[in-house]
């Protein structure tokens, strides 16, 4: 009787510790899985991993969509990081907040944009010295009216956001289709 009492204590010690790793690595496969979604190359050729961002940075960039089509330029300014960058389609480059107004001043009165948003993608990377970036990636359509006609675009926006605030974003931009 103490051999089987025995025997089923060390089957029971053995499959536990069996289980056990087999839950741990589980576990780390599944957080790997939830926290990877793709990667980055930098301008160096290094592959650095994309992961899940905050959901407080996609709704940062609500809130600076709603100041755009609302053409609430304090809101856009107080969104704007101190070191704003942007980068347009046909080669646009603004740099600095108060250029940033400027340029939407006068885009806003020849074009009357507007911004309808499709999806947002927050992710983060962490580059080889460690400095955290935050973006986001967000798709629109676009409906700007130029001299009385409308004209249909879609937009992706990859933003990079840092401490609540837009610090650069770069925009890719297509003219839709009759049939989109």
């Amino acid at each position: 009787m103490k051999n089987f009492i025995l025997l089923i204590t060390v089957l029971t010690i053995i499959i536990s510790c069996v289980n056990f790793e087999s839950n741990e690595n589980f576990t780390e496969e599944a957080n790997e899985k939830s926290s990877k979604i793709g990667y980055d190359i930098s301008d160096e050729g290094e592959k650095r991993d994309l992961e899940v961002g905050s959901l407080s940075n996609i709704e940062i960039w609500e809130n600076y969509i709603k100041a755009h089509n609302e053409r609430d330029f304090s809101a856009i300014k107080s969104l704007d990081s101190k070191i704003f960058k942007a980068r347009g389609p046909r080669g646009e480059f603004v740099d600095g907040i108060d250029a940033h107004i400027e340029f939407l001043t006068q885009w806003f009165d020849q074009n009357s944009p507007t911004w309808k948003i499709k999806y947002i993608i927050a992710n983060d990377l962490t580059t080889k010295g460690g400095e955290l970036r935050e973006w986001v990636t967000a798709g629109h359509d676009l409906i700007l009216t130029i001299e009385g006609k409308e004209v249909n675009a879609s937009q992706i926006i990859d933003a990079r956001i840092s401490d609540g605030k837009i610090q650069e974003f770069f925009v890719h931009e297509r003219l839709k289709g009759v049939n989109e």
